[in-house]
């Protein structure tokens, strides 16, 4: 009788952290993140230009690193520093457009991007936390809807909380 209490419990303990959720599209304003322990990754993706197509993921203490591949300042790897202040500017930027659990895909041709023009950039951002969770969007900038300009705005002027400038280079 004891063992099979024993392993009630454990069976208990083992599934308590397991929730069944449905998905919803985006975090909802006003629930909290673990931002504090989360990496972004932030990536820029080729359009029929110059437009600057480079990778930067950062730490929440900071620290990051820059990857430029083309039309951008440098290229290759850069490491850099922000302050912890900085990393919570960037991802309090982002996170209202930060998808629950899973992907948010905002690309040419769906349901969430009807209406596109062609040959604009996208942009890829990755949560991760240390868990190994984390939540995906990519937005394609010529999805012509204008509820969503808030989301691409805010998208496009995230990588100004970063000290990441220079190795963009001018626009």
């Amino acid at each position: 009788m004891q063992v099979k209490r024993i392993a009630v419990m454990m069976a208990a303990a083992m599934t308590g952290g397991c929730t069944m959720s449905t998905m919803s599209t985006m975090t909802p304003v006003g629930t909290p993140v673990a931002i504090e322990r989360e990496t972004i990754r932030y990536a820029t993706e080729p359009c029929f230009g110059t437009c600057p197509v480079y990778s930067v993921t950062v730490q929440p203490d900071g620290s990051g690193v820059f990857t430029g591949v083309q039309h951008t300042a440098v290229t290759g790897e850069r490491a850099f520093k922000a302050t912890p202040d900085a990393y919570r500017r960037f991802a309090a930027r982002l996170q209202p457009y930060r998808p629950a659990q899973g992907d948010m895909l905002y690309e040419q041709g769906t349901a969430l991007c009807p209406n596109a023009a062609t040959d604009g950039p996208s942009v890829d951002v990755r949560w991760s936390d240390i868990s190994g969770g984390g939540a995906h969007l990519r937005y394609y900038y010529g999805c012509g809807v204008e509820k969503l300009r808030p989301m691409a705005d805010a998208l496009r002027a995230a990588p100004a909380d970063l000290p990441i400038a220079a190795f963009i280079g001018p626009r």
